[in-house]
């Protein structure tokens, strides 16, 4: 009986309350709504046995037994922190010891320990019914020591052997064995014909809708921009975003008109590391690198940011070596990572604060047994940016930065947001005025953490306890909600009316029952 009063004590607000936030179909996403879900296939879930050939978990450097089944299985854990995309480590046929993906052996066909092709598609069909997106890992600088390309094509499909390191010119670079992998020569006209093949033959056969293009900066200009065309001509609406390594920035002019979609953004993901690893320090720099993004690309927004990838430490690594606790300090971080401009680029395991250094310790086999505080935080993120195009298309502006507090702001048409965020020790005060908002007397309503409203005809007093963050829409101040008052008032006097009748409908039956008896 208790349990049935309290069910229905809390219809009035299962009715009336929570966020009305609605979730942008998947035909109708820009790239930059996206939220994408990085995961390594060997690492994240072993859903078929039958394919665990010569796998040891226990293993860092073997196979673990990630396959496309896995993915499948867990495609709900995914969509539950609310991603709309999966991006995927190469799927293809590697060489013995690639469970990395990244020693191709044959473009052409799946890596026999992650499953068929068929398996592959079903994982593309599964995706799409969920709403997700999915792209592929496409590394086309090299392929796998001693791959079948490699030992049938030799030097007329490869660059002489040359060892690449820090004092490498450019042009060596492009011709060079990347940690020490076969280079693959790109003015060859036959190398060419493969790759675009291979890249057409996915998309055409799979229907995914993306490729990141691994070490682009190892491969030249000229042969992406007929990769990208030839993608896009497979696919209205195909995303190609690139990863030119940590040197990037520098590089970006050589591959402005190369076609990709975006780029790997490690000026802005730089300081969005450094400003949340730790606490109690500043993001002036970050909004400085968010000018030199606009100035750079044609669309900002369409650019990756991160915290961490295969090629990089762990990111909760920098917290531990900052004496932070991983789970409060990877929520502040997600906080600002999903209110930046930018599409954001998670790295499984960011869910359960994974941990590593260097490879491969950085690709440690996925666990699902773990505590929700950060999935959910995820969740809840994702849902006020897909709710509010002011986060993934609006202008930024810093409004009070100090030694951990920092607060800015994102407009888009007439949508205002306003992000708060306590990265400091205590707890925080900040007064914004009427200018630095709105002047014509609305009000700040926060959506993350509750929906307290804040401004008076003076401004905005902002106050978060340490490791807080809030994000605020600006609104129209509501006063008075009579309609809605009234609402709740009938509700309740329906549910004493209710109460009342079964109370005495129970009364008489009882007395009847006893009249019986007697």
């Amino acid at each position: 009986m208790k349990a049935k009063l309290a069910a229905i004590f809390l219809i009035p607000f299962l009715l009336f309350g929570g966020l009305q936030a609605h979730a942008i179909d998947k035909d109708e996403r820009k790239w930059q709504d996206e939220t994408i879900y990085f995961l390594m296939v060997d690492r994240f879930n072993n859903g078929d046995l039958k394919n665990d050939k010569n796998v040891d978990a226990k293993d860092p450097e073997a196979f673990n037994g990630g396959d496309f089944q896995g993915i499948i299985d867990r495609m709900e854990h995914i969509k539950s922190m609310g991603f709309t995309a999966i991006m995927l480590s190469p799927i293809f046929d590697n060489v013995d010891g690639g469970y990395h993906g990244y020693w191709v052996n044959d473009f052409l066909k799946t890596e026999e320990h992650y499953g068929t092709i068929k398996q592959f598609k079903k994982l593309v069909q599964k995706a799409h019914e969920s709403g997700l997106k999915v792209l592929v890992d496409f590394p086309a600088n090299s392929t796998g020591p001693d791959s079948k390309l490699f030992l049938e094509k030799g030097s007329s499909w490869f660059h002489e052997k040359s060892d690449v390191s820090e004092s490498t010119t450019r042009a060596e670079q492009l011709n060079g064995w990347v940690d020490g992998l076969p280079d693959l020569n790109h003015e060859n006209p036959e190398v060419r014909a493969y790759l675009l093949d291979a890249a057409k033959f996915w998309i055409k056969e799979t229907g995914i809708d993306g490729y990141r293009l691994s070490s682009a900066e190892d491969v030249p200009a000229d042969f992406w921009r007929e990769f990208t065309a030839a993608a896009r001509a497979e696919k209205e609406g195909f995303y190609l975003i690139a990863d030119l390594g940590s040197n990037g920035q520098e590089l970006m002019d050589e591959y402005k008109e190369a076609g990709f979609s975006g780029f790997y953004n490690y000026g802005l993901s730089g300081e969005l590391q450094s400003s949340f690893a730790q606490i109690n320090k500043g993001t002036a720099a970050l909004f400085e690198k968010w000018k030199k993004t606009e100035a750079d690309v044609e669309n900002p927004f369409e650019m990756g940011i991160f915290y961490d990838g295969p090629e990089m430490d762990r990111f909760t690594r920098k917290m531990l070596e900052a004496k932070q606790y991983p789970v409060s300090q990877w929520k502040q971080a997600l906080n600002a990572l999903y209110t930046s401009p930018g599409i954001p680029i998670v790295f499984y395991g960011t869910e359960i604060a994974v941990d590593g250094v260097g490879q491969p310790d950085n690709m440690r086999l996925m666990n699902f047994r773990t505590d929700k505080e950060i999935i959910d935080h995820m969740a809840k993120l994702s849902e006020l940016r897909q709710s509010l195009p002011s986060l993934t298309s609006g202008t930024m502006e810093l409004l009070y930065d100090k030694g951990g507090m920092t607060v800015f702001k994102r407009e888009y048409e007439n949508e205002t947001a306003v992000i708060a965020i306590n990265n400091t020790t205590k707890t925080q005060t900040v007064r914004l005025t009427p200018e630095q908002v709105d002047p014509d007397g609305k009000e700040l309503r926060g959506l993350l953490i509750d929906e307290k409203s804040v401004g008076d005809k003076d401004g905005f007093t902002l106050i978060l306890d340490r490791d807080e963050s809030e994000i605020y829409v600006l609104a129209k101040k509501l006063g008075l909600n009579y309609p809605f008052i009234f609402t709740i008032a009938a509700i309740w006097i329906f549910f004493i009316w209710f109460f009342i009748y079964l109370a005495r409908r129970g009364k008489k039956r009882r007395l009847e029952d006893n009249l019986k008896n007697e």
